[in-house]
């Protein structure tokens, strides 16, 4: 019976559990707290210098593509209208060093595409590296000895999620990133 009754007492009080907030004092031990690194890293000065740089180097991108499709539309053009005046056998080379200089073109571009990709994800991973020693600090000053992402954490009680106030650090000590372009830092420029 004692059971029984030690069971419905558990069954009642696990439903508002989940449905209210929890009451949290002090915890003993090492407290964890909480960061939502994805808007650390897009709300931060270094993050936002990144994002400016990579829709800019798209940008240019995108321009040269629509350049290079402009000028090569025009040569298949005029390759179109020779074709007319000459003989398979004259036509065939020339229509072939026209289709092997496409293809040289695209696959520039698709390297460069790449390249920018890669510059896109060294960026991240290089905050990463510099921020670390600054959330350090900051998880040294609090009293934490964890971090956990924002994205895997169900509820967090108040003052619990530190993003704000690694924010304000990163963007004291970091800033956006110095002088030189960042995504040059990284990885060389594409072809």
């Amino acid at each position: 019976m004692r059971l029984i009754l030690i069971s419905l007492a558990m069954l009642a009080l696990s439903g508002p559990v989940f449905a209210q907030p929890l009451s949290i004092g002090r915890v003993d031990g090492p407290p964890i707290v909480i960061l939502n690194q994805e808007r650390l890293f897009s709300e931060s000065l270094f993050g936002q210098r990144v994002q400016t740089e990579l829709e800019q180097a798209s940008s240019d991108l995108s321009r040269q593509n629509r350049e290079l499709e402009a000028a090569l539309l025009e040569e298949e053009l005029s390759l179109t209208e020779q074709r007319a005046t000459m003989s398979a056998e004259e036509f065939r080379p020339i229509a072939e060093e026209f289709d092997t200089r496409v293809e040289e073109i695209r696959a520039v571009q698709s390297e460069r595409l790449r390249m920018l990709s890669l510059q896109a994800d060294g960026a991240e991973q290089l905050f990463i590296e510099l921020t670390t020693p600054i959330l350090r600090a900051l998880l040294a000053e609090i009293g934490a000895s964890a971090v956990l992402d924002s994205r895997v954490v169900i509820y967090v009680a108040e003052g619990g999620d530190v993003t704000d106030m690694a924010l304000q650090r990163v963007n004291a000590q970091l800033g956006d990133g110095g002088e030189e372009p960042i995504l040059d830092r990284l990885i060389p420029n594409a072809p």
